[in-house]
C-alpha cells in the first residue's frame, strides 16, 4: 500500500500510540480528543501530564491541532499520513462479508454497466463510505468478436465485443436486405481478419475486402474509437448522499459533491494517483499539497484488470477521519476479486495468474 512520499518527522513509540489513540477515538466520533480522555479510555500506563507533554510534541510537528479554543486536539492531513504510513494494520474482511461480496459481483454480467453499479454499491457498502467503479479499459480499445443479427428487411443488428469485455451493440440500415447465412459469413470472415486489432490497424485491413465487409469493418473502427474516447469518462458511484453528513463542516461536504459532479476533474485525479501497478491500494489524503479542491477529502484507490491489457479504477471517498483500516481492507479485496473475475473469463491460468484474496494483514482497525 503506497500514500504520498512526503517526509514525515519521526516519532517515538510512546507518540506513535497516542496519535494512533487519536485517529481512532477521532474516526469514532468526529469531536476534539483531550488528554483525560485518552488516558480514561485506553488505559494508558502513563499520567495524563505526560499524555499532555506528548500532545504538545505531535502540535508542534503538524501531525495534531486545536481547533478554536478547545482542549482537545484533532488530527491534520499529515497526522493522518503518518498513520497511515506507519502505524495503519488493515483488519482483514470476515469470510462471511467476502463469501457476501464474491456472490454480489458474481451475480452480474461481467463488465457490464449491471456489473459496474453493483462493484460500486458492494463496496460502498463493505467500507462505510461513497464508492466508485471505472471499467476496465484498455489504453486503446481492441477488436475481439463481432455477431451479425438479420431483424427485418434491411435492418441488421451488429454486436461488437471489445478485448476489455464491452459490448457495443448498433442497428445497421444496409441498402438492400441481406440472408442470415450470408451476414454470418462476413462476421466470420472480420473476426479472422480483425483479432485483436486496434482502430487504425482495421481501417487499414477494410481496404483490402469487398464492399460489405469493407463497410461493416469501416463501422468497426468507428466504434472502436468512440470506446476510445469514451473510457475515461464513465464513472460508476454509490453513497455520496450518505456520507455528506459525515463531515464536520460544510466545506468538506461540498469538496465531496463537486468531485463527483466534475467527472472531468475526478478523471484527472485518477489518471494522476493511480499505480501503473495492479491491486496496488493508493491512499490519498487532502489533497496531497496537488489539489486544493480536496483539502477536505480522503480517497483510498486501486486499479484492478488484467496485467497488461485491461484495468480499470477502484476505490472510497469520504471525510479525512475515514477508518482508513476498513477501507483499504475493502478496496484491496473487491480489486483482487474483479481482477480474478476477468483473469478467469480471458481465458488465463487462475493457478499461474490469479491474485490472492485473503492478503489483507492482521491486526486491529
Amino acid at each position: 500500500m503506497n500514500t504520498d512520499e512526503t517526509q514525515l518527522p519521526e516519532l517515538t513509540r510512546r507518540q506513535e500510540e497516542i496519535l494512533a489513540f487519536i485517529i481512532h477515538s477521532y474516526t469514532d466520533k468526529p469531536e476534539p480528543v483531550g488528554s483525560k480522555y485518552l488516558v480514561e479510555n485506553y488505559d494508558l500506563s502513563f499520567s495524563p501530564a505526560t499524555v499532555r507533554n506528548e500532545m504538545a510534541v505531535l502540535e508542534d510537528l503538524g501531525y495534531i491541532t486545536s481547533p478554536h479554543t478547545s482542549a482537545g486536539r484533532v488530527p491534520t492531513a499529515n497526522g493522518y499520513r503518518y498513520f497511515v504510513k506507519r502505524l495503519l494494520h488493515s483488519r482483514e474482511l470476515s469470510p462471511e462479508e467476502k463469501h457476501l461480496i464474491t456472490g454480489h459481483l458474481q451475480s452480474s454480467p461481467l463488465a457490464t454497466d449491471q456489473w459496474m453499479r453493483k462493484a460500486a454499491s458492494v463496496l460502498a457498502q463493505t467500507a462505510q463510505t461513497a464508492a466508485l467503479v471505472t471499467p476496465p479499459a484498455a489504453e486503446t480499445s481492441r477488436f475481439k468478436h463481432l455477431e451479425l443479427i438479420a431483424i427485418q428487411g434491411r435492418l441488421v443488428l451488429m454486436v461488437l465485443v471489445l478485448r476489455s469485455g464491452i459490448v457495443q451493440q448498433q442497428m445497421l440500415n444496409l441498402a438492400e436486405p441481406i440472408p442470415q447465412e450470408r451476414l454470418s459469413e462476413v462476421a466470420a470472415l472480420l473476426n479472422a481478419t480483425c483479432d485483436n486489432l486496434v482502430a487504425k490497424e482495421v481501417r487499414m485491413k477494410s481496404t483490402q475486402l469487398q464492399i460489405l465487409e469493407q463497410e461493416i469493418a469501416e463501422l468497426i473502427a468507428d466504434l472502436l474509437e468512440k470506446a476510445d474516447l469514451n473510457q475515461a469518462r464513465v464513472i460508476y458511484r454509490d453513497g455520496v448522499p450518505e456520507i455528506i453528513s459525515t463531515f464536520p463542516d460544510n466545506e468538506g461536504a461540498q469538496q465531496a459533491v463537486r468531485l463527483f459532479e466534475e467527472i472531468a476533474f475526478l478523471n484527472l485525479v485518477l489518471a494522476e494517483v493511480l499505480s501503473p501497478l495492479l491491486n496496488n491500494v493508493q491512499v490519498v489524503i487532502g489533497g496531497e499539497g496537488r489539489w486544493e479542491e480536496l483539502s477536505h477529502l480522503s480517497m483510498v484507490l486501486s486499479r484492478y484488470g488484467i496485467p497488461g491489457q485491461i484495468s480499470g479504477a477502484v476505490g472510497v471517498l469520504g471525510p479525512t477521519h475515514i477508518n482508513y483500516s476498513r477501507a483499504v481492507s475493502s478496496v484491496q479485496y473487491i480489486s483482487n476479486v474483479m481482477s480474478n473475475m476477468l483473469l478467469q473469463v480471458y481465458d488465463h491460468s487462475v493457478d499461474d495468474a490469479a491474485l490472492p484474496l485473503d492478503d489483507a494483514s492482521d491486526g486491529d482497525d
